[in-house]
């Protein structure tokens, strides 16, 4: 029976080596559970703020394309304005040169 309860006491201890090294794993196991939600938690934070931060950007972005918008418009306008102006001009200087030419072929301007 010694013998039995040596066998006994041998496979006993066998079996709190094993639930001692199934504790150690599950520690081991814990720990790296509860690094990977810090660092799941960095990143949804990281994620959170870089997106507030597109949002900002996308915002800003927008308006400036906006304006952008606005001014190629004005451009557009003041060009075309621009370009009444200068034609305009070359109207009123071609009707001008003919009354200047008109008036030196008139016998009241000619000199005796």
């Amino acid at each position: 029976m010694t013998q039995q309860g040596a066998v006994l006491q041998g496979y006993n201890n066998e079996l709190v080596k094993c639930i001692e090294d199934l504790c150690m794993q599950k520690e081991e196991l814990n720990k790296q559970i509860q690094q990977a939600e810090e660092e799941r938690n960095k990143l949804q934070h990281e994620i959170q703020v870089l997106s507030e931060q597109l949002d900002c950007v996308c915002e800003n972005l927008a308006q400036k394309v906006a304006s952008r918008n606005e001014l190629d418009k004005i451009l557009a306008e003041t060009e075309a304005a621009y370009m009444k102006i200068l034609d305009s001009s070359r109207t009123l200087l071609n009707v001008l040169k003919k009354e200047v030419g008109s008036l030196k072929h008139s016998p009241d301007l000619k000199t005796n």
